[in-house]
């Protein structure tokens, strides 16, 4: 079986990709030279064939003459006087026809034999030949790949299977992932069923069946709960919010899915937000501590004084709040004459002149269709008797942002009230997004006894943020999440007065702290460097 072993060694693969993600399903395939190869390998046999029935041939007529001589001498030992007078001639030819027909008798079986030997061989060289030159296995109407055939191995050679670590007999077989399996035993990670699909995908050395891998790792839309669909050029392509990851497919950018007003999150399709009154959406868990009325915001705005006072910086007038619908924000905007405002949208507006604006006094309640209903508005009368005549806040919006917009607010009053020259955009709004981001900073870490986490925030507001933190109950894990979401719009503000202004003098802030840093600002209308 010398020429078994040469086609075996001589014989090249190459490997037939079928699977998804550049992972390969092969079956053997042989070179296109396999054919030469195995008529060479049968005249190397048959050279061999002849060969050795000559050699038999030769050992055994040499046997059988030692034999014979061997049995001569025993019956000469037994009658000499008979043997030896007997004519010479006769004992030598009866030894040559003894000789010869043993001799052709063992030629002619073994040429049998030889014969015989032959045509099993070319059988078996036939049958290998057929084995190597099948190619993939073509798939049933189903898509299946799995076809039994027959396979013939070298003798003494065995195939692991990869998942049961049992021998692979004769039959079908998967040869994947650099391995061989049985057909049942190469089976999906996630649903534990044998793959038989003609394509599979792969995730950490795991197959999958497609289905079950889009399923596990083909990312959804948080929006509308499908899977994100796939460019132009076949890649999948979604839009995240920075701080909240939320992933939602590109179209509802321009579908007008609405946003949360004070999360920004959008709204998903198997969620309601609640439909406030001046057109804005505000989710549910926003709701969970939204300030609704004039009335509602005042202990909140109490605190912020108590927060100013603790840093030093009282304002000793007597500055009416006043919560607002959007509508009567924008006529107050409109109706300053002085005062920089955030756009797209403005939360907060601190007046400095006589207007008449309207504020909400009764709390709404949510109504059929998740609109707000019986919301109970008046008009005030604004006097101008100092720098400042008050300061509107958007309702609808949680504690923590509405406690930020007014601590910003009331920097603006506090520097209008202590004679601060008229500053550029970039510094008002900066420093005053600096109070506003401190504020946060006490109200998220003061109930853990310890000093504000911000080291922009002065020792001294730790007195007045512990006073503040004993009039809150307990602060849920979405409130404090929301907490740092207001902090990192005020740190990643791109606009220029409200995010480079901030940036820049919070850097003066830790470096030389508040009181310098006002001081500085007073005296030069800018941030010391």
């Amino acid at each position: 079986m010398g020429w078994l072993t040469k086609i075996l060694k001589g014989s090249s693969y190459k490997g037939h990709s079928h699977r998804k993600y550049g992972h390969d399903r092969s079956w053997d395939e042989p070179r296109d030279s396999v054919e030469e190869d195995v008529d060479i390998a049968i005249a190397l046999s048959l050279s061999e064939l002849d060969q050795k029935g000559k050699n038999v041939i030769e050992d055994e007529s040499e046997s059988e003459d030692d034999e014979q001589s061997a049995k001569f001498e025993s019956d000469s030992d037994e009658q000499p006087t008979k043997v030896q007078s007997d004519d010479d001639e006769k004992p030598a030819k009866v030894q040559s026809d003894d000789d010869e027909k043993p001799a052709k008798f063992q030629y002619e079986e073994d040429e049998q034999s030889a014969k015989v030997q032959l045509e099993e061989d070319e059988q078996l060289a036939k049958a290998l030949q057929e084995s190597l030159n099948m190619g993939s296995p073509p798939r049933d109407d189903n898509g299946s790949i799995f076809q039994p055939f027959p396979f013939f191995m070298p003798a003494g050679y065995s195939r692991i299977c990869a998942g049961c670590k049992l021998e692979i007999g004769h039959g079908r077989y998967l040869s994947c992932m650099g391995t061989v399996w049985h057909p049942e035993c190469f089976r999906c990670r996630a649903c534990n069923l044998p793959i038989t699909d003609y394509e599979y995908s792969m995730s950490g050395n795991h197959p999958y069946h497609k289905s079950c891998y889009k399923e596990q790792h083909h990312p959804r839309c948080d929006v509308c709960k499908n899977f994100i669909p796939t460019n132009s050029n076949g890649l999948i392509e979604y839009r995240a919010h920075p701080f909240w990851l939320q992933k939602y497919c590109p179209s509802h950018e321009r579908d007008r899915t609405p946003r949360c007003c004070s999360c920004e999150r959008m709204e998903p399709r198997d969620a309601r937000y609640l439909l406030l009154d001046d057109g804005r959406k505000l989710c549910l868990e926003c709701l969970d501590s939204a300030i609704m009325d004039t009335h509602e915001c005042q202990p909140l705005y109490l605190e912020i004084q108590d927060f100013y006072e603790g840093l030093n910086m009282k304002v000793k007038q007597q500055v009416p709040m006043l919560l607002v619908e959007r509508q009567a924000l924008n006529e107050a905007m409109e109706g300053e004459k002085n005062g920089h405002h955030h756009m797209p949208e403005t939360r907060g507006l601190c007046l400095s002149e006589e207007q008449t604006v309207t504020t909400i006094l009764r709390r709404p309640k949510i109504g059929a269709g998740y609109r707000m209903i019986d919301m109970v508005t008046e008009p005030h009368r604004l006097i101008r008797r100092c720098e400042v005549t008050a300061i509107l806040v958007l309702y609808g919006l949680p504690r923590l942002l509405t406690g930020s917009i007014l601590a910003h607010e009331m920097m603006h009053a506090w520097l209008r009230l202590n004679g601060y020259p008229n500053l550029s955009p970039e510094v008002e709004e900066g420093i005053c997004q600096v109070l506003a981001h401190m504020w946060l900073d006490a109200e998220m870490y003061s109930t853990s006894g310890s000093d504000v986490a911000s080291s922009s925030t002065s020792s001294s507001s730790s007195s007045s943020s512990s006073s503040a933190s004993s009039k809150k109950g307990k602060r849920s894990d979405f409130e404090k999440k929301l907490g740092d979401f207001f902090k990192h719009q005020i740190e990643s503000d791109s606009s220029t007065a409200y995010g480079e202004g901030f940036r820049i003098g919070n850097k003066a802030v830790l470096k030389y702290g508040l009181r310098r840093t006002l001081d500085h600002i007073r005296m030069t209308g800018s941030f010391p460097v």
